[in-house]
């Protein structure tokens, strides 16, 4: 593992490595020497493209835990041989089986490893972890969720992909391409539907906050509501809006943030709308900590 030691005070963003994995993290809120809870965000293939740009759409500077955002794999530090250039290429090939599945496959197996290291890196309290994913990141998340990787606490996903045609369609409609459903390409879309992942994602109890942008044409809110939908219907656990909500922030675009999405830009009024939502909901779920109290209203 490699901490940036240099830029470890009580209210600086640290950055390093673990896990092979580049990293942002920010303190608590309230700098003590007590264990805080460990909340891990994922960054989207739009903007937010990176764990600093992710850092600034959804600081939650109020909430009393380490938030740790990490780069996708085959993003940023972690592009592959050939740089922007192969990325681009494995995307015009075959966007869903070179691209989009192997990096949210790769950042769920991760995660695991990941926190394990964070906790030996910083003062992180012996609780289950909150995730954070954005677009793509949100679904590693949900794959990791799912798949009972390591424990969770609490989990926030913003414009998720709940189906990978989305993306696709979308491409399609900017490059004029139509893309070629083989058959491994259908059987991946369906690894990757979420809501086929429901009943695995109601079994774990954890509690999800589902955000969408009023304004996203790639992942609309309709996706996540039935996503929303499903979960309800697939068990007790989540039956009411304090282990399941799902909220449309009107002005939201599928992009959270500005282009080219790799540094952090000025919070939107939008962007206030998710933060404050995100932030209240790991105020209300990651209790295991004395440090995570419910926000005081005036």
């Amino acid at each position: 593992m490699v901490v940036d030691s240099t830029a470890h005070t009580a209210t600086a963003p640290v950055t390093g490595t673990v896990a092979g994995v580049p990293f942002l993290a920010l303190p608590p809120a309230s700098a003590t020497d007590t264990p805080a809870p460990l909340v891990i965000g994922l960054h989207a293939f739009e903007p937010p493209r990176s764990q600093a740009a992710l850092a600034g759409a959804v600081p939650m500077a109020s909430l009393p835990a380490w938030r740790v955002h990490l780069g996708l794999p085959q993003f940023g530090a972690r592009l592959p041989e050939g740089g922007v250039a192969e990325i681009n290429r494995r995307g015009e090939h075959d966007y869903l089986l070179e691209l989009f599945g192997p990096v949210v496959e790769e950042a769920a197996a991760e995660l695991p490893r990941v926190a394990d290291e964070l906790r030996a890196v910083f003062p992180v309290a012996d609780t289950p972890v909150g995730l954070v994913g954005v677009g793509a990141g949100a679904t590693a998340a949900v794959l990791a969720l799912a798949g009972n990787r390591l424990p969770v606490g609490a989990a926030a996903i913003i414009n998720p992909v709940v189906d990978p045609a989305q993306p696709v369609h979308a491409r399609e409609l900017r490059t004029g391409v139509p893309y070629q459903w083989s058959a491994q390409a259908q059987r991946a879309r369906d690894w990757l539907d979420l809501t086929a992942r429901a009943e695995a994602l109601s079994r774990t109890g954890v509690p999800v906050l589902i955000v969408n942008g009023g304004l996203d044409e790639v992942c609309p809110p309709e996706h996540g509501r039935a996503l929303h939908n499903a979960l309800a219907r697939s068990g007790t656990a989540h039956a009411s809006e304090h282990a399941l909500r799902h909220i449309v922030v009107p002005d939201l675009a599928h992009a959270i943030g500005p282009e080219p999405g790799l540094e952090p830009g000025p919070l939107t009024p939008a962007g206030v709308l998710t933060d404050r939502a995100l932030t209240e909901w790991f105020h209300l779920h990651l209790t295991a900590s004395r440090q995570v109290q419910a926000p005081t209203r005036p």
